[in-house]
């Protein structure tokens, strides 16, 4: 059932949880997130990063995922993560996405928030949702990481009160907020502060806060963070790395000299993302 990105988001506040918000940037990893959303029951947000366009180009993915949260037995949103022009957000508009990101987070204030009224307005003509980012995770969202995220003095932390403004100015339907996350891999344990969730949500009026870089976070902090006020998790580097650790696991199966079948490695690779995205679905539904 597709719903757009507002819809969804009403969903995780009435049930007071988070909706997991996984990369597609391939069929297999569409295929393993609505199978686990479908098996757990859940409401799930797809979403293709602009940055992943060199692994597939968004005209070739996006009406495949579409079509897919068409048919889905759960609500689905279908979402831009990370789009960077205008351009770019409504060739996803046009191909039937119902939720939009706009990133101006390296941008200066006011242009950050003309260019998300923009995208607010273009997102209003095809009845879609836009998400917007203030602050700096550092790192750009690349799908890999090299490292983290203490030492990284680009980062910029959510100033609450400037959100209030940018909410105001913007009309847009839920916030990525900086709070201590870092896209990629994790080497040291982050330091999260849960104050500015708690209060980016007083002074906006209960905007819902997204949050970004969510891989390598525990358990423990993910159900603060959502009992602060986070109701989208996005998540895939560590997904993503479950699948290449099933398939190099794979591989060292296979005694020398045996043929090597692409068709067998997507299949274990796609059974362990499967796993992966079930597990994390679970803790952003506060079930674990």
């Amino acid at each position: 059932m597709l719903v757009t990105l507002k819809e969804i988001l009403q969903i995780a506040e009435e049930k007071k949880i988070a909706v997991g918000s996984f990369n597609v940037p391939n069929l297999e990893s569409l295929r393993a997130i609505i199978g686990a959303a479908e098996e757990l029951k859940l409401p799930v947000i797809i979403q293709f990063a602009q940055c992943h366009e060199d692994w597939i180009p968004l005209r070739e993915i996006g009406p495949v995922m579409v079509d897919w949260a068409k048919k889905a037995e759960i609500p689905v949103c279908v979402h831009l993560d990370h789009g960077e022009t205008i351009e770019y957000l409504e060739e996803a508009l046009k191909l039937g996405f119902t939720g939009i990101m706009y990133d101006g987070s390296v941008l200066p204030y006011e242009e950050n928030a003309e260019n998300t009224k923009k995208a607010v307005a273009i997102a209003g003509e095809y009845g879609a949702s836009v998400e917007a980012e203030l602050g700096s995770m550092g790192r750009r969202e690349s799908g890999a990481g090299d490292g983290s995220g203490e030492q990284d003095e680009t980062k910029i932390y959510t100033d609450p009160v400037l959100a209030k403004k940018f909410v105001e100015e913007t009309g847009i339907d839920a916030l990525a907020c900086s709070f201590g996350t870092t896209h990629g891999i994790y080497l040291t344990a982050p330091k999260l502060d849960f104050d500015v969730i708690r209060n980016v949500r007083k002074e906006t009026g209960n905007i819902p806060v997204v949050m970004h870089g969510g891989s390598g976070v525990s358990a423990e902090d993910f159900h603060t963070c959502i009992k602060a006020g986070v109701r989208k998790i996005n998540y895939f580097t560590y997904m993503d790395k479950a699948g290449g650790t099933a398939a190099q696991k794979y591989l060292e199966t296979l005694r020398d000299g045996e043929p090597v079948f692409w068709s067998s490695i997507i299949r274990a690779a796609e059974k362990a993302l499967k796993e992966n995205i079930i597990g994390a679905m679970k803790t952003f539904a506060l079930q674990d």
